[in-house]
Parts: C-alpha cells; structure tokens; sequence
C-alpha cells in the first residue's frame, strides 16, 4: 500500500505562485512514476505532469509547460509541483498520484493506482 498526502493548496491571485507538496509514505519503492492532476468542478480529472521517482526525468502536459515545474530531491523526499503565473482557469482539486512504470508517456488515470485526497487551489481574478 501506498499513502499519498497532499498539501499546500490555497487562495492565490491571478498572476501569483503557488507550491504543492506530496508526501508518499508506505511501499513507495515499487511505484516509480508520480505525476500531478487537477480537477475543475464539471470537468474531468487533466493530467498536468510526472516525475520519475529519482527525481530524474520529468515531462509536462503542454496546457501547463513552462508554467509548473515538478521536482524532487530524492526518492525519500516529497514531490513538489511549483505553479506560476497562475489564472483564474487553474482553480481546481489537485491531486498527485503513484504509479508503477514511469515510460514519458503516464497521461492516463489508469496509470496511478494510488491517489492522494487532493488540496484545493483556487485563483482569483
């Protein structure tokens, strides 16, 4: 078993920057792959990016490239998402999620067989 805990979530301005934390406790050396999804209300979960569990290989869903960076020291330490230039359309639940292989192509839910519960980040105008 796998416990994912996000944390970080909040109010921000249009124009301002935000960093999510994600905890992973539990089996975590057999999931290689965390990526970073978010949730608007009305709309389907959106892949925003994932990190190979090192720390060393990212890729990003081209809505958000350039603007959110994900990272990680190490395996042991907690994955960030750092937003940027955040607006209004980013208000949604996000959510990090573990997944087994890390291949540079984990856009699909079915991917992630461990989710976190999800923070609220909400931008105003």
């Amino acid at each position: 078993q796998v416990q994912l805990e996000e944390s970080g979530g909040g109010l921000v301005q249009a124009g301002g920057s935000l960093r999510l934390s994600c905890t992973a406790s539990g089996r975590t050396s057999r999931r290689n792959a965390l990526g970073w999804f978010r949730q608007a209300p009305g709309k389907e979960r959106e892949f925003l990016g994932a990190i190979e569990s090192s720390g060393s290989r990212t890729y990003y869903a081209e809505s958000v490239k350039g603007r959110f960076t994900i990272s990680r020291d190490n395996a042991q330490n907690p994955v960030y998402l750092q937003m940027n230039s955040l607006k209004p359309e980013d208000t949604a639940v996000y959510y990090c999620a573990a997944g087994k292989f890390f291949s540079g192509h984990n856009y699909y839910l079915d991917d992630y067989d461990y989710w976190g519960q999800g923070t609220q980040v909400t931008v105003s105008s």
